[in-house]
């Protein structure tokens, strides 16, 4: 099992990413949509919060329970993050 600090690292690394990514397309695209990626960026820091909140916050104690509940927050970060990207994609276009 991973431990709580190198989750919280992907969390954030994950989460700069797409902020990253909607701060360059405002940069490079100031005439586009500026709202739209402002949302992807309070969606995304919101979803942020939440999951740092779950992985402080264990309710179960069986090993197999907190292995289930660390991967459902890989799965929610990683698509989260797709669908974010998915999002600031379309506003490319």
């Amino acid at each position: 099992m991973a431990s709580k600090k190198n989750i919280k690292k992907d969390i954030n690394y994950l989460t700069y990413e797409v902020v990253s990514d909607c701060y360059t397309f405002m940069y490079l695209h100031p005439d586009k949509s500026k709202g739209k990626a402002e949302k992807i960026i309070e969606d995304i820091i919101k979803t942020r919060e939440e999951l740092i909140a779950r992985v402080n916050k264990i309710e179960v104690k069986d090993k197999k329970e907190i292995k289930q509940h660390f991967n459902k927050i890989y799965e929610d970060i990683l698509n989260k993050t797709d669908e974010s990207f998915t999002e600031l994609s379309k506003l490319t276009k």
